[in-house]
């Protein structure tokens, strides 16, 4: 007799990729899901949409500023860790942030003033 096919359930806790714009001395930290088929992919992706959005919004955040300053060509993309799940992740992230100070972050730029 023919067993019924048994289906695996969904994971629900995703890989995030935390990543780091630089251009020159400064950086930004960010964080995405893992879409695409590479983390390296992902990343680029979402770097993609810091541009789009630099270019297209009215937005005075430090990172597009810096982004219609310099040009997207400027920046250097680096793929910083991996974490599974979400929670974890932003965890993760805001704890290097905490750390490492970026100057593009608009948490770090209101701390300081």
């Amino acid at each position: 007799m023919e067993q019924p096919k048994k289906f695996r359930k969904k994971r629900n806790d995703r890989t995030h990729l935390i990543y780091s714009l630089q251009v020159g001395k400064v950086e930004y930290i960010g964080i995405t899901a893992k879409t695409c088929s590479t983390a390296h992919m992902s990343v680029r992706s979402r770097f993609k949409k810091h541009t789009y959005r630099a270019r297209t919004e009215d937005k005075n955040w430090p990172l597009y500023i810096a982004m219609r300053k310099f040009g997207p060509d400027a920046f250097h993309v680096h793929i910083l860790e991996s974490v599974r799940g979400k929670a974890a992740a932003h965890a993760r992230e805001r704890e290097l942030i905490a750390t490492r100070k970026p100057k593009l972050n608009l948490a770090c730029v209101k701390k300081s003033k």
